[in-house]
């Protein structure tokens, strides 16, 4: 994958949200929850303003060009707030957690701000960086398409159903616009053109050919996909509180957070089985059957959408924050191990496999490895 420079006017206007935050977090007319939200949604406002007046010709080239532009200036925001609460940083983002959002504070809360102060920050800029200079960002949208919505997907309800359901404050509509857009953005990125590849037919049919046997490293992601489907099941069945006496050891000597009153791991665990659930078993399909030409764009979102959650639950494993019910045992770690190696795994599928084009979702990675194209050209400029 070709990954374009960074945006450095985007960098720049981002970090704008270093003083904005600073100085508004001085201000006395900010302890009120309807000014927070209605100072945020001004200074949003403004920052659309300042960014069109200055980047005109790329946003009439490729509209997203604003909307990465103004999510990075939020990334920013985030990553101000995640430090903020690990005490690395005093005086900026209190007034917001205190007044805005306080489910920002939770173990949750803080490290998706990590991940979208750090990995959709890098996102945006190398994005904007590709419409800047007329590359194609494909793989990079969607990549971020599936990371972003399942952050919402979480996120959301979790803050309507838990603890904190009677903490929502009037910043939290400005959420609507922060779903919707994406949701116009991830439409458009699907519709671009997909990237070039060198391969000729007659190599895609010979590998297709094959059977599931002579290709082992899709025998292996099958076997893979197969038990990462029931183990998704499974957890799904303990959060809706299955009776059965596994599923009574697990959640107490496996997973307790699971049972955390802040709801966010029980909507997690429920993504995963109504969503996760069917893409295992479609690309499970998709992998014994080669040429479904929906398998590398779905499996890059599927991807996005799986390391995110992976890092919020992760880090706090160790320190206990997210837990009410006590420490976490030793063996919960290692059950998960499996899952972070097989969502690397398919990462690095996925890369190779849309590197070549959408024809070669049967390919074994070796194949893949050796055709790889050279990097993306650059698109005309507009008239």
């Amino acid at each position: 994958m070709d990954i374009p420079p960074l945006a450095g006017k985007i960098a720049a206007l981002s970090l704008g949200a270093l003083p904005v935050s600073y100085a508004l977090n001085h201000v006395s007319a900010l302890s009120h929850p309807l000014g927070v939200a209605l100072m945020s949604a001004l200074i949003l406002g403004q920052l659309f303003v300042a960014i069109y007046s200055l980047s005109r010709g790329e946003i009439y080239y490729d509209p997203h060009y604003a909307v990465f532009a103004v999510f990075a200036f939020t990334s920013v925001v985030d990553l101000l707030i995640a430090l903020q609460e690990d005490d690395y940083m005093v005086g900026f983002m209190e007034f917001y957690t205190k007044e805005g959002e306080p489910y920002l504070r939770t173990a949750h809360g803080i490290f998706i701000c990590y991940w979208d102060g750090i990995v959709h920050y890098l996102l945006y800029l190398a994005m904007a960086g590709a419409i800047r200079r007329r590359k194609r960002y494909r793989n990079l949208g969607l990549y971020w398409l599936g990371s972003f919505v399942m952050s919402i997907l979480v996120f959301l309800p979790g803050n309507i159903l838990g603890k904190y359901s009677s903490e929502i404050r009037p910043a939290f509509f400005l959420t609507i616009p922060y779903v919707l857009v994406p949701c116009w953005a991830g439409v458009r990125v699907f519709n671009q053109a997909q990237p070039p590849t060198c391969c000729t037919h007659n190599m895609v049919q010979e590998e297709q050919r094959k059977g599931l046997l002579q290709r082992p490293t899709d025998l292996a992601l099958v076997i893979y996909l197969i038990l990462a489907g029931f183990f998704t099941l499974f957890r799904g069945l303990v959060v809706l509180d299955c009776p059965t006496d596994a599923c009574f050891v697990y959640i107490y000597q496996y997973e307790p957070y699971l049972r955390d009153p802040v709801a966010y791991p029980k909507v997690q665990m429920l993504v995963y089985m109504f969503y996760a659930l069917p893409f295992y078993g479609l690309a499970a399909y998709a992998l014994i059957f080669p040429g479904c030409s929906w398998l590398p764009d779905w499996a890059l979102v599927f991807a996005g959408a799986i390391g995110q959650p992976l890092t919020s639950i992760l880090p706090v494993w160790p320190s206990g924050t997210v837990l009410t019910h006590g420490c976490l045992h030793a063996p919960a770690h290692t059950l998960h191990l499996p899952c972070a190696g097989g969502c690397l795994g398919q990462l690095l599928r996925v890369q190779h496999a849309v590197c070549t084009g959408p024809s070669l979702a049967g390919l074994p990675l070796p194949a893949v490895a050796s055709l790889l194209p050279a990097p993306a050209t650059r698109l005309p400029s507009p008239p």
